[in-house]
């Protein structure tokens, strides 16, 4: 069953969808509850990059009256920003202080290994020793996986080495593996204002929508469909199939909406700002940090001629020594070499505009 509730009341929406869905056969008031928001950077909501505070409100005001007392949020920026950053510019803080909700950072968490058929992952300990997680992405597009949404929403969970790790794992198998260790209890999703083009921001549709269910892969497969891709397009929702960790939407899901009178008529198809410039960039096992800097970069360039133009990314490049534009530390063995982990984009800009 997937809850989508539309209207620009926020909070309210979001209480409302939990009250119309069936979370509580899953959660109960004894439980130690972990709310794990998507703050990938330190920008504003509407920027269509990071989950609305008032979202993670509207759970609150729901789990409190439901009698749940023990509540938690979680989280850890992208590789090269501060969690502790990104809860203060993105209104966490001030929640913290409103409903006196912990707000832990898993950048200082201690991590353990867990073994999953060939893959051993290591995962932040707060994630792994909640009772009940429920797991808040933002509906909104990625430069290298198409989507990003509640599968991909848990690599926060994991350490910043883990995470640059992933890349070179190929980043859709260890997503899929991570969902099967890392047990999400609920999902609720941000579909208010995400950015359709890449997951930095900065290009948001609004589209006014809360959406919550219970299965990951399914929920990611009907949001896939919602911006124009079919599942099987996106890797690790193919392998979370696969890996038996849920299905897709059948032609006739059982859909529950409300409010459906201000249902907002927007495009919610395809406009990814990164296909653009797929020719122009050869990448090798990159984070996603750094490719959305070349991809800004590149966006913020568009109208010249950069034809000629071929950038490398990615830690496939370590140790090689090349002509060429290298973007990040790990492709400094070219002549030319955009430093940084990430690198920002005013400086990828700066060199390619020579």
């Amino acid at each position: 069953m997937i809850v989508i509730t539309y209207g620009a009341d926020i909070v309210r929406n979001t209480y409302d969808t939990l009250v119309a869905s069936d979370i509580t056969a899953y959660v109960k008031s004894d439980m130690a509850v972990s709310i794990k928001p998507n703050l990938v950077v330190p920008c504003p909501a509407s920027d269509g990059a990071t989950t609305h505070p008032e979202v993670v409100e509207g759970i609150i005001l729901f789990l409190k009256d439901s009698g749940v007392r023990r509540v938690k949020i979680i989280e850890s920026s992208w590789v090269g920003d501060c969690t502790k950053r990104a809860y203060k510019y993105c209104g966490y803080e001030d929640l913290s202080r409103k409903y006196n909700i912990p707000l832990i950072d898993l950048k200082n968490n201690k991590s353990t290994k867990y073994r999953y058929g060939e893959y051993e992952l290591s995962i932040c300990d707060e994630a792994m020793n909640t009772d009940f997680l429920i797991n808040v992405p933002v509906l909104k597009a990625h430069c290298q996986t198409g989507l990003t949404c509640c599968m991909k929403n848990l690599k926060g969970c994991i350490p910043d080495s883990e995470k640059r790790r992933f890349h070179t794992l190929g980043i859709h198998k260890p997503v899929a593996v991570l969902n099967m260790i890392v047990k999400t209890g609920y999902c609720v999703i941000d579909g208010i204002c995400g950015d359709l083009s890449f997951e930095e921001g900065g290009n948001p549709v609004t589209a006014n929508r809360i959406l919550a269910g219970r299965d990951p892969v399914s929920l990611d497969a009907y949001c896939a469909e919602l911006i124009g891709y079919h599942p099987d397009e996106i890797g690790y929702i193919s392998y979370g199939k696969k890996l038996s960790n849920g299905k897709y939407i059948t032609p006739e899901p059982k859909l529950v909406e409300l409010n459906a009178q201000v249902k907002p008529s927007v495009d919610m198809s395809r406009n990814r700002v990164a296909d653009k410039y797929k020719s122009l960039i050869d990448e090798n096992a990159a984070c996603s940090a750094c490719y959305s800097s070349v991809v800004y970069a590149l966006h913020r360039l568009q109208g010249r001629s950069l034809t000629c133009v071929k950038v490398h990314i990615g830690q496939g490049f370590k140790g090689t020594r090349s002509a060429g534009i290298g973007i990040g530390n790990c492709a400094r063995g070219f002549d030319k070499y955009v430093p940084g982990c990430p690198p920002k984009a005013t400086d990828i800009i700066a060199v390619l505009t020579k």
